[in-house]
């Protein structure tokens, strides 16, 4: 079974390095008939100087595109890939020991099959644990792996391609990701919305792990999640019968008041980050909740 690792990149030209430095290591370690597409995506931080030098080495390709945004990159990189399963990473989530037997074996077990996404886990590493990166990764503002209830089946929202593999042939037939969605928030999980409701299940197995070595601060990923509330109004647009499920009903309070709330709740944040245990998961979710809908009111607004 050969396997097509993708990755979009975008001016993060050491961190690349280090995930296809890991991807390699396996890749040998292994026996795997592993390729490795990496799209860059307009950097101009030498991205594509360091590719095209290294174009020479077995299993990697490298394409070069304006910049476009992830949604872009990744289905060109499917298109350059010649793997009957294709791995979606992300720039800076490396691969841990066992990850890539972890995602195959998962593939070969359901060969011949219904189709079949498999998710594994992203963490990120101890230098950046606390509080508020626990709670983003754990439970839902990013990542959401303790509130899966069945990793046998879950539901499209899990679909992350920081670290997810599925059938090349998936991604062909239903056209793979939309590419009106500007920036790295629910793409991804549009097309999952598509895919599954036709028959493509996602498993999710913890053992295919990456480090996700991202800085990751409360005002920083505020605006992280307006991104992803921008991003959610297209999707609403698109599908208007997850209007409840992306929060569109919620959005009856002024703006201005939910940015006042939200500046007192970024308040409460940061202090939370600074004495461990005093902030409740609550006041992170509110917080969260407040700068996604902000940005779904200024998405809805601007379309």
């Amino acid at each position: 079974m050969r396997a097509s690792v993708v990755i979009p990149t975008f001016n993060r030209l050491q961190d690349l390095q280090r995930v296809i430095e890991a991807i390699r290591s396996q890749a040998v370690l292994q026996g795997s008939e592993l390729e490795v597409v990496v799209v860059d995506d307009g950097s101009d931080d030498g991205t594509w100087e360091w590719l095209s030098g290294q174009v020479g080495e077995p299993g990697l390709v490298a394409v070069r595109q304006e910049n476009s945004g992830p949604a872009a990159a990744r289905n060109r990189g499917v298109e350059a890939a010649g793997g009957e399963i294709v791995i979606f990473l992300g720039d800076d989530t490396v691969p841990q020991p066992g990850w890539l037997v972890a995602h195959l074996e998962e593939h070969r077990l359901f060969a011949g099959r219904d189709p079949v996404a498999v998710l594994g886990y992203t963490s990120f590493p101890p230098t950046a644990d606390s509080a508020f990166s626990r709670f983003i990764n754990e439970y839902g503002a990013q990542f959401g792996y303790l509130i899966i209830e069945d990793p046998c089946s879950l539901p499209f929202n899990f679909f992350y391609t920081s670290n997810i593999s599925l059938p090349r042939s998936e991604l062909e037939r239903y056209n793979g990701f939309r590419e009106d969605f500007p920036a790295a928030a629910w793409e991804d999980i549009e097309f999952a919305y598509r895919a599954t409701a036709d028959g493509l299940r996602i498993r999710y197995q913890p053992r295919a792990r990456t480090i996700h070595y991202h800085c990751v601060r409360p005002r920083t990923f505020c605006r992280r999640q307006r991104t992803s509330g921008h991003s959610a109004a297209i999707f609403a647009n698109l599908h208007p019968e997850l209007e409840d499920f992306l929060g569109v009903a919620r959005l009856g309070r002024p703006i201005a008041l939910r940015r006042l709330q939200l500046f007192a709740l970024g308040i409460l944040v940061e202090f939370g980050e600074r004495v461990e245990g005093v902030v409740p998961n609550r006041v992170y979710q509110s917080f969260l909740d407040q700068c996604y809908l902000v940005g779904l009111a200024e998405g809805l607004h601007s379309l």
